[in-house]
């Protein structure tokens, strides 16, 4: 007599981005809610104190929308309407914004307070000046 047995595999894969930040950070992980705060424009200083740097990618970048539904769980959309509010209510600015994936690694190494994100790489730690931020 031959048994199948079938087997289910379900996968919780990890995002293909990473938040990378400035290395004058002081702390190598945050919450889900505080990354989303910063990545909202709503949280300004860290907490040591630090002025926020946010770099983006365009909003129809693939990175941009990888990021966004990887590693903050939501539509890139969702995003750039807080960000609208913020400018349109005059109590915010929105994020900086740079032209490729190369700019956004100079741009957080050589910025204090910088955060940023970047696709998923072994050699993101490699450059003294930036680190992954990790998400608790």
């Amino acid at each position: 007599m031959l048994t199948v047995v079938a087997v289910l595999f379900i996968s919780t894969a990890a995002s293909g981005s990473e938040a990378i930040v400035n290395v004058s950070l002081q702390r190598d992980s945050v919450s889900l809610a505080l990354l989303r705060g910063v990545f909202g424009m709503r949280v300004r200083l860290w907490p040591d104190g630090e002025p926020v740097r946010v770099f983006v990618l365009r909003d129809d970048a693939p990175e941009h929308a990888e990021f966004c539904k990887g590693v903050l769980r939501m539509y890139p959309y969702q995003l750039r309407q807080a960000w609208d509010r913020l400018v349109y209510s005059g109590t915010g600015q929105p994020p900086i914004e740079v032209s490729s994936l190369e700019e956004m690694r100079r741009r957080v190494a050589e910025t204090r307070g910088a955060i940023g994100y970047l696709p998923s790489s072994p050699d993101i730690g490699q450059n003294e000046q930036i680190k992954v931020l990790h998400v608790r």
